[in-house]
């Protein structure tokens, strides 16, 4: 079993003023510099040599960085509460139908060390 992961960043804006009390850091209009990882796991194709073509891939990831990339997140359906775990799983439930060997989507904010990883779904 390999794994190959294709990284993308993008840069939005975001609020949690919903699920944090006030004057917490986060309640506020603020934004970020995102840093998006993401695995697909499966044994090499023997005829082309790898688990997925990476072109395939990027062409699945460019919709989904058009769309978070300089965007107000808590206005995208799905990502009304924009935290690290829900970025990875609408990242998630949009990749796994084409790519069904996906195995993590790791959603990170570097500047502050902070990150979150996503293997799916549990049971």
């Amino acid at each position: 079993m390999m794994e190959i992961f294709k990284r993308f960043t993008f840069d939005a804006a975001h609020q949690l003023a919903c699920n944090v009390p006030a004057g917490h850091r986060y309640a506020g209009l603020h934004g970020h510099s995102f840093e998006v990882e993401v695995f697909v796991g499966g044994e090499p194709d023997p005829a082309k040599g790898w688990v997925v073509d990476f072109a395939a891939l990027e062409a699945a990831l460019k919709p989904l960085q058009e769309t978070l990339d300089h965007g107000y997140l808590n206005e995208i359906p799905g990502l009304e509460v924009p935290t690290l775990e829900h970025i990875a799983i609408w990242i998630w439930d949009r990749l796994k139908p084409q790519f069904p060997g996906l195995a993590r989507v790791v959603v990170k904010r570097g500047s502050f060390g902070e990150g979150c990883v996503y293997s799916g779904p549990r049971g």
